[in-house]
């Protein structure tokens, strides 16, 4: 069994809903999950919130948040995957934020640097991914990431 359908396994026996909210992995989380036939009975939607006035129009990422931590950050992250949550009435969600390459890099936040938010109900964990693997690895690893840290909080 594939890590989107153990998710959605594990959602379904629990009654709860999933959303995500995403920037660098564009929409390949959502593609990700719902390639599972009858995902829509628990996965609603995303917000694939690219630019930081996305972030914070749609998801309610506080501006002072993304002017003091950055874009790509835990606190961004963090606001990112409550917003999901309250936007679109899940009782799970998964955020992803940050430099896929292969430019966009700084010394304090290299190509590569990505965080990944994954909260259920109250409760929230994040991950920083390092290392730059190159565009479409960095994309890719990411998604599996963030499956896998959704998988361990639905267990």
């Amino acid at each position: 069994m594939s890590l989107p359908e153990e998710i959605g396994k594990a959602l379904r026996k629990k009654g709860w809903t999933l959303s995500t909210a995403e920037s660098c992995t564009g929409g390949s989380l959502a593609a990700c999950i719902t390639a599972v036939p009858g995902s829509s009975d628990y996965y609603k939607g995303s917000v694939v919130a690219y630019a930081n006035e996305v972030k914070c129009a749609l998801l309610g990422v506080n501006v002072e948040t993304v002017q003091q931590h950055g874009a790509v950050s835990r606190e961004t992250v963090v606001e990112m995957v409550r917003g999901a949550q309250r936007l679109l009435h899940t009782d799970c969600a998964v955020a992803t934020s940050g430099i896929a390459g292969p430019g966009g890099g700084t010394p304090d936040k290299p190509v590569g640097t990505i965080w990944i938010a994954v909260a259920c109900g109250e409760q929230i964990v994040t991950f920083r991914q390092s290392g730059d693997y190159g565009r479409t690895e960095n994309v890719a690893r990411t998604v599996t990431q963030a499956l896998r840290m959704l998988l361990e909080k639905l267990q």
